[in-house]
């Protein structure tokens, strides 16, 4: 996400590097190129304007500091003015004094409001709480049978109600509605997600059956799912749904695909509502609470180093991995089996673009970054399959795999001969460095300090 946005930045930010100081001059050009960065990336007019307003203030008042260079300087203004755009705090999710809390969800069709519904009941059952969802679109039984695959996928509990023949008009939607709260009320469930119907476009019916519900439940979240990859579209679509039912947070899906994000930029500014969450893939885990902070580090190329902690934390085994560092580090034999279980470790992370992509994208990440575009995601399950071609014996002692061996094991994993050797060529350097690490003394500053204080969890909050 915000790829194009990133890039073009950093140009400006290069561009003033060569400057001594800050002058009317080139501040005017960097704010023009600016501008043209933000427009690109579909960022609403206004928006636009009054961002570069507040830059060009900023940079021309007494709030520059003199110990930073130009380039700096902008950076920190930029940034600054870039949360205080997208919200300073991460958005807090209300809940209800007495269970169960609703959240109703609204949305166009096709905006995702229904995958969006399962994500979010298995993001608050990670949070320790019991989510039940329902769809009370009654007019297309596919959506309802959507909301029931996308549950047991997450293994939520939903409530399917019986619709006995009735006419899909708002009054079934009403009742099934009904239904569900008291179902969760009975039964113990602290949240009542309700998936509601979709259109192609705002509508007079579609807004009149979204104020009834809000009548009848009283949620305490109304949650408004949109499409980042719409961009302004998405932004015109929230700004009407919050003048009729008055929204409390915003939900931006495929963010993973959309290099622009000018949705996300202009979104919280014209409903002045927050980003609570965006969703960055298919997966029910590809989901995240919005930090403005974190998401201004990505757009500025700063990286987004606290999400890629906070992912290991939740994802990686951590006594294993504490286990195959120390295995490694102490000269110990690293087999092949460990250095399977590396490529599992990391494989939990998600794709290697989605992890070097929270990197920085300047100073010695750079290069990474641009490699970013030529990583073969498949090469991590070849390197599997040709490690599980291998006998026990084998993945123990690396050296006793003759020639006819490798034959064997390339034609076991589907793969060539000539992968098998580079495969093996990467485990004896990636071995001999281990080893010259732990002659090195990293190996006992790693056992005084304990190898559990270097990968110590430390909560971040969402």
């Amino acid at each position: 996400m915000f790829e194009n946005l990133t890039d073009k930045l950093q140009r400006v930010f290069k561009t003033l590097r060569g400057e001594g100081t800050l002058t009317e001059e080139n501040i005017a050009e960097a704010l023009r190129a600016i501008r043209v960065a933000l427009l690109e990336a579909d960022v609403n007019l206004n928006v636009v304007r009054e961002l570069v307003e507040h830059i060009r203030a900023k940079a021309l008042g007494t709030e520059v500091l003199t110990a930073l260079s130009p380039s700096e300087q902008v950076i920190k203004i930029v940034r600054d003015e870039l949360i205080a755009l997208l919200g300073k705090d991460t958005a807090r999710f209300k809940f209800a004094s007495q269970p169960p809390t609703v959240i109703l969800m609204a949305g166009l069709q096709g905006s995702g409001k229904t995958t969006t519904s399962g994500k979010l009941a298995a993001w608050l059952k990670k949070g320790g709480h019991r989510p039940i969802l329902v769809s009370v679109d009654v007019y297309r039984p596919a959506a309802r049978e959507q909301l029931k695959i996308v549950a047991k996928q997450v293994e939520a509990k939903i409530y399917e109600g019986d619709l006995k023949g009735e006419p899909a008009e708002p009054a079934l939607v009403e009742r099934l509605a009904a239904e569900a709260r008291r179902e969760a009320r009975n039964f113990g469930f602290d949240t009542l997600i309700v998936d509601t119907a979709g259109r192609l476009h705002v509508d007079e019916d579609l807004m009149k059956e979204m104020e009834q519900l809000k009548k009848l439940l009283n949620p305490q979240e109304i949650l408004f799912v949109a499409d980042a990859m719409t961009g302004q579209d998405a932004v015109n679509s929230a700004q009407e749904f919050h003048t009729r039912l008055g929204l409390t947070g915003v939900v931006l899906t495929k963010m993973d695909g959309d290099a622009r994000g000018g949705a996300a930029l202009s979104i919280r500014h014209v409903t002045g509502q927050p980003i609570k969450f965006i969703g960055v893939g298919e997966k029910p885990d590809a989901f995240e609470p919005f930090h403005p902070d974190r998401i201004v580090g990505r757009i500025l190329g700063m990286g987004d180093m606290l999400s890629l902690i906070e992912k290991a934390e939740e994802k990686l085994d951590r006594k294993k991995s504490e286990e195959l560092a120390k295995k490694a580090l102490l000269g110990d034999a690293f087999t092949l089996e460990d250095f399977r279980e590396q490529l599992k470790q990391i494989k939990k992370l998600g794709s290697m673009e989605s992890i070097l992509k929270m990197l920085p994208s300047v100073g010695p990440f750079a290069g990474l970054q641009q490699a970013r575009q030529q990583i073969d995601e498949k090469q991590f399950t070849r390197l599997e399959a040709i490690i599980n071609s291998m006998t026990p014996k084998e993945r123990r002692n690396h050296e006793i795999i003759s020639g006819s061996r490798r034959k064997r094991i390339a034609a076991g994993s589907g793969t060539t001969v000539q992968d098998v050797n580079q495969l093996l060529r990467q485990y004896a350097q990636m071995s001999k460095m281990f080893k010259q690490m732990g002659r090195g003394g990293l190996a006992k500053q790693m056992m005084r300090g304990g190898l559990s204080g270097m990968g110590g969890r430390q909560r971040f909050g969402r």
